[in-house]
């Protein structure tokens, strides 16, 4: 198995052990480096922490973590963190040094680690903290299959029952995603990308299917091993979100075979750009 990230705590760079232990520079979310907080709102114990990475902190002038919701807030930081690269596919991540970084105790990391472990995005790794899941191109292309099983028949009926004005009311967030996509960062588009997705699938009325559909997208938007995901870069998440709105003319003319070819082309665009 690959051994833990290790890095200076007196420097602050974040490092990563490579298969001979050298160490390299991990990649970063923005200029300054830094794992990024978000706006909105089973423990494992004895991680070694002594020769990990310190967490990137916030930006200088911006709180690191509001105390009211701090889980969810870091769990917010860590996805982000995940789809931005800034967490990489088999490193091991300990609660206490992100806990420190992020400015709270180590039990909300652990608590957010142990729901990203739920969900399959990283896996425990006991005495020592959590390791960022590595996936394949196969898994992506799977899970590209099943969303479109899901939500391909979904926008179909959608386009024969929903009026034109309620798709009008989704046009704001059609072109929220473009302007996402124009930031180039990805993990801003990744929850931008989301919400779309999670507006046009609220209007079936079922909850069940809109939990399942999210949590299948989510899984969608980590990086691949050896960053495969992560040369997507300002033109291919622009054409990407430039299909939602395409997807909305279609369902307002109520084109089924337009609505078909266009979410089963978004789904295979996004597993190739993996």
């Amino acid at each position: 198995m690959r051994q833990g990230a290790q890095g200076s705590a007196e420097t602050g760079t974040p490092w990563a052990a490579g298969p001979s232990g050298a160490s390299a520079p991990s990649r970063a979310s923005g200029p300054s480096g830094q794992f990024r907080v978000p706006r909105q709102a089973g423990d494992v114990r004895g991680e070694h922490t002594h020769s990990e990475p310190p967490a990137p902190v916030a930006p200088p002038g911006r709180p690191v973590v509001q105390r009211a919701s701090v889980r969810g807030q870091i769990l917010d930081a860590l996805r982000a963190a995940l789809v931005a690269g800034d967490l990489r596919p088999g490193e091991v991540y300990s609660a206490p040094v992100l806990g420190e970084r992020f400015g709270v105790s180590a039990t909300p990391v652990r608590e957010a680690m142990q729901q990203l472990a739920l969900e399959g995005a990283v896996e425990v790794v006991p005495n020592r903290g959590f390791r960022v899941v590595e996936r394949g191109v196969r898994e992506l292309g799977e899970l590209a299959e099943v969303r479109a099983l899901i939500e391909v028949p979904v926008m179909l009926r959608l386009a024969l029952t929903v009026p034109a004005e309620r798709w009008a009311e989704l046009r704001p967030l059609a072109e929220a995603t473009v302007r996402a996509a124009s930031s180039g960062c990805r993990a801003t588009y990744a929850e931008s990308d989301r919400g779309f997705h999670r507006a046009v699938l609220s209007l079936s009325g079922n909850v069940q299917l809109v939990r399942i559909a999210e949590d299948l997208h989510r899984r969608a938007q980590w990086p691949l091993v050896g960053g495969g995901r992560g040369v997507r870069g300002r033109a291919e998440l622009l054409a990407d979100a430039h299909e939602h709105t395409a997807l909305l003319d279609a369902l307002v003319a109520r084109d089924l075979d337009v609505v078909r070819a266009l979410v089963g082309e978004h789904f295979a665009g996004a597993a190739a750009a993996g």
